[in-house]
This record gives C-alpha cells, sequence and structure tokens, in this order.
C-alpha cells in the first residue's frame, strides 16, 4: 500500500474515531503535498519517494519549532507536546536513523578521527560526517551535536 494510500485511510480512520490531533498532522502533511505537486517546476510523480521527501522535510520543521517550544518552558509545554506526536506519529513513513545517543558516538569518531577541536571546524565535521553517514543521519541533530561537542 502506497503512502499517499495509507494517509488517506489513516485520515478515515481518525475522522470515525474523533482523534483530533491524528487528523490534523495527516490534513497538514496533504497539504505540504499538495503545495509541492503546485510548485512551479514539478513534474515528478507522486509515488512514496515524494511523500517521504515531502514528511521528512514537514517533520523536520516541526522538529526544530518542538525544540523552540521546550526553550520556553512551562509556556510552550503544549505546543511542543503536540508537535512531538506529531514528529513521532509522521516518523513510521520514514526511513530510519540512527537515535541520538548513537548519533553522539558517531559525532564523537568523526571528531576524533579529524583532529578538530575548535567550533570553526562544524563544518568540515559535519560535512564529513554526511558523506559517509547520510542515510543513517539526521543532519540537524549532526549539526546541533556537532556544534556542542566542539564548544
Amino acid at each position: 500500500m502506497s503512502i499517499e494510500h495509507e494517509l488517506a485511510e489513516e485520515l478515515k480512520d481518525a475522522l470515525r474515531a474523533g482523534d483530533a490531533p491524528r487528523k490534523n498532522v495527516i490534513r497538514a502533511v496533504q497539504t505540504e503535498a499538495a503545495r509541492a505537486k503546485s510548485a512551479p517546476g514539478f513534474s515528478g510523480k507522486t509515488d512514496d519517494a515524494f511523500y517521504q521527501a515531502v514528511i521528512g522535510s514537514f517533520v523536520k520543521k516541526m522538529d526544530k519549532s518542538r525544540h523552540e517550544y521546550e526553550e520556553l518552558g512551562e509556556r510552550g509545554e503544549q505546543m511542543a507536546a503536540k508537535l512531538a506526536f506529531e514528529v513521532d506519529y509522521l516518523g513510521r513513513w520514514l526511513p530510519k536513523t540512527l537515535d541520538e545517543a548513537a548519533t553522539l558516538e558517531v559525532v564523537k569518531g568523526a571528531i576524533a578521527e579529524l583532529g578538530a577541536s575548535d567550533p570553526k571546524e562544524a563544518g568540515r565535521v559535519v560535512g564529513f560526517i554526511m558523506k559517509s553517514h547520510q542515510s543513517d543521519v539526521d543532519g540537524g541533530l549532526v549539526n546541533r551535536l556537532v556544534r556542542s561537542e566542539l564548544e
């Protein structure tokens, strides 16, 4: 079953069950997909790769926002929880990447291998990791961890 079809079935189920959080996130993804299809120059197919790219982009934006809401403390707690649900729910349609602990090990190994110690070398370390582990790691997480380790 294609991702597009799965999302449609999930939406029907969410509507029947009165599951507003699930309904809202599926509709948001469908809106993002419609936007991508109507973008100037789009001529591709709307296959699973297309939907993975759309969902991946959406998840990346929501995860970044979630971190910003978490930094607000109690004021952003409710919105951070909503965004965490969306990221977790949509994660099932994305390729699996290493978790934060495993990514940190990769980062530490790359820093040691390159002999990096200055925060100005963060770009070089991130580039090295992304070339060797591109499909295994989340680029945003790698960037954040590298900068944290080099500070």
